[in-house]
């Protein structure tokens, strides 16, 4: 599933990923729970904060096909 997403998400993204409101997101990002920056006044999350986030371990190439 993250492997649909650009290396770089936003806001819409992280929201859709953790299945969190956006009010929620704005403030785990404020808080410095997910590490992310600000272009202008966007929040530009790297994907590799959020699978950090909640321990995303990529799938082998045998596992993709194991039922």
């Amino acid at each position: 599933m993250l492997e649909n997403y650009p290396d770089i998400i936003e806001v819409p993204d992280l929201c859709n990923l953790l299945n969190i409101c956006k009010n929620t997101a704005y403030g785990l990002l404020r808080a410095g729970k997910i590490h992310a920056f600000k272009v202008g006044n966007t929040w530009k999350i790297p994907l590799q904060s959020v699978k950090h986030i909640v321990g995303y371990k990529p799938r082998t190439a045998r596992e993709k096909f194991i039922i």
